[in-house]
């Protein structure tokens, strides 16, 4: 179950300042019409919470920080001395009216995410990392329904993130699990990272968008999917094709295990998926699915 405070959306939960006005939200606090959706959101992080036996809170106690920060490293295999978020990080976003979201299951920490408040004044919420240990099934959806009804409550329209395009399993949680939408290309965002997933490979990553009045989107059906083009993917299958409606592009199964096994190989699939994708997403188009065996949906709105 969740076990932050629900507080006023129109003060900082960590600080008590008072935050930017949204049209949605009445000066005494009262949501209007959002209500319907903040106690539905709260709801559905409940049952998240419940259906992956952990709880969530939010904190900022220093010492439990580096526990967070250590959880973080542990999952995104860095090296010792280079954590994803160092603990005075993470004691920083959280008291400048971010928040730390964690996990816990019956063992301990199982996963946390952090965020921050970004552009316009405060109304989109970044999410800048994200991570649950091997095993621990459904506790990576808690924790983004837990964030999504912290940002709702406080007036936030979307959260956005990036997320490695190659990699499908991630692809599939943001775009059909959560309903994000991916918006924007960017090559090598971070520059060269050592870490159990990125080395050795550029970091392209997908901006993924997620309005938070929706959760979840169909999948897409690989029966609306057009004949693929002849030209052959990395792997010698087809990997792309097209409509008067769609653009298509596919990604291999498990690109993590594709760097390990065949660097070369996972270097080619990079090039060529930031072949179809940039330029797709720079002409207007999004990300807006996936078919389950891992072929991107691109969409104009």
């Amino acid at each position: 179950m969740l076990t932050e405070t629900h507080r006023s959306a129109t003060t900082c939960g960590e600080c008590g300042r008072p935050l930017p006005a949204d049209p949605a939200i009445g000066p005494s606090g009262d949501h209007g019409p959002f209500a319907a959706s903040l106690a539905s959101a709260a709801q559905q992080a409940q049952a998240a919470a419940g259906a992956a036996g952990v709880r969530i809170e939010t904190i900022e106690d220093p010492e439990r920080l580096l526990a967070v920060s250590r959880l973080l490293a542990e999952v995104w295999a860095t090296p010792p001395g280079h954590d994803p978020l160092a603990p005075d990080v993470l004691r920083s976003l959280a008291h400048a009216g971010g928040a730390v979201h964690v996990a816990f299951g019956p063992g301990g920490m199982t996963g946390a995410t952090a965020a921050i408040f970004g552009p316009p004044r405060g109304h989109d919420l970044y999410s800048l990392i994200a991570g649950a240990k091997q095993g621990g099934r459904g506790v990576g959806y808690a924790l983004k329904l837990a964030q999504r009804s912290w940002a709702l409550e406080r007036g936030v329209a979307t959260i956005s993130w990036t997320f490695d395009p190659l990699v499908r399993r991630n692809a599939w949680f943001n775009l059909v699990k959560l309903g994000a939408h991916a918006t924007e290309y960017t090559p090598d965002f971070y520059g060269p990272l050592d870490d159990g997933f990125n080395t050795g490979d550029k970091t392209d990553r997908l901006t993924a968008v997620w309005h938070l009045d929706r959760l979840g989107t169909p999948a897409a059906d690989i029966a609306d999917r057009p004949d693929p083009d002849t030209s052959p993917g990395p792997d010698g299958l087809p990997f792309t094709a097209r409509d008067e409606r769609s653009l298509w592009c596919r990604v291999p199964e498990d690109i993590v295990a594709v760097r390990g096994a065949d660097p070369a190989r996972a270097v080619a699939w990079r090039t060529a998926v930031q072949d179809v994708l940039a330029p797709a997403l720079a002409d207007g188009y999004a990300a807006t699915s996936m078919t389950r065996d891992g072929w991107y949906r691109l969409t104009r709105p």
